[in-house]
């Protein structure tokens, strides 16, 4: 059996997340079948993670294992003539058996998408969040700045989940914004939990309009309590950037 590493853009509008699921349809389910009517032979993609429903991806990572005995060039080409326009293979490689596109990596970076302008956009709507109120970059990046370090975030993690090792490594935050008015907010760390960034985003975006002070971050982080946090951005903003291995 041969090991295959991909790198995928997608637009998540449509789909109800990356894992294949009852209620909808997925990105992996898309892959899968794609892959499927190439190599005429069942194949499990595997995520580097995933995301949820609406979530975009830059640079996804996914891997598979087939016995095809086509190239790698011809496999992505074939891959991506099948595939539907929101989703694209934009890299397709034979990789060492013990590549694992999960745990191989060794950490991934987000970018969250805030339109913020008094003018709501006609174009790119759907893949940014409209705040048309103004918003205090220096203390959302001051309070950025008490998200960096190996803490229990469990204030950030999504309500009912599962997991219960809630610490996570942070290594970056960085907050831009162009003249258009797009704000970019870019996360990085070891690994991420459920709904996390975008807990993290809504609640940046209180402090920016001055709902809360910078300050607060540390008290929430220290909570460990989802009901302390700010409010959860919406998933159209949020962009899976890059995966490290």
């Amino acid at each position: 059996m041969r090991n295959f590493k991909m790198v995928i853009e997608y637009d998540g509008t449509a789909y109800c997340g990356w894992q294949r699921q009852k209620n909808g349809v997925s990105i992996q389910q898309v892959l899968e079948e794609k892959i499927r009517l190439i190599t005429r032979e069942e194949v499990t993609v595997i995520g580097s993670g995933r995301t949820d429903a609406g979530v975009h991806a830059l640079n996804q990572v996914a891997g598979f294992r087939s016995s095809t005995r086509l190239p790698a060039e011809i496999l992505c080409r074939g891959i991506n003539g099948l595939l539907p326009p929101d989703i694209v293979v934009k890299n397709l490689e034979e990789v060492p058996v013990e590549f694992h596109p999960q745990y191989s990596a060794r950490g991934k970076i987000y970018v969250y998408k805030i339109c913020n302008r008094r003018l709501r956009p006609a174009l790119g709507r759907k893949y940014c969040w409209f705040i048309p109120h103004p918003l205090d970059l220096t203390a959302m990046k001051q309070a950025a700045g008490y998200l960096i370090g190996r803490y229990d975030f469990s204030c950030f993690c999504a309500t009912g989940s599962s997991v219960k090792d809630r610490t996570r490594t942070v290594k970056s935050v960085g907050i831009i914004k162009g003249d258009d008015g797009l704000l970019e907010i870019t996360i990085e760390a070891q690994g991420f939990l459920r709904y996390m960034v975008r807990n993290i985003v809504g609640t940046l975006v209180e402090i920016g309009r001055g709902k809360r002070k910078p300050s607060e971050m540390k008290e929430i982080i220290d909570s460990r309590d989802r009901n302390i946090a700010g409010i959860t951005a919406p998933a159209c903003g949020l962009y899976l950037k890059e995966v490290k291995y």
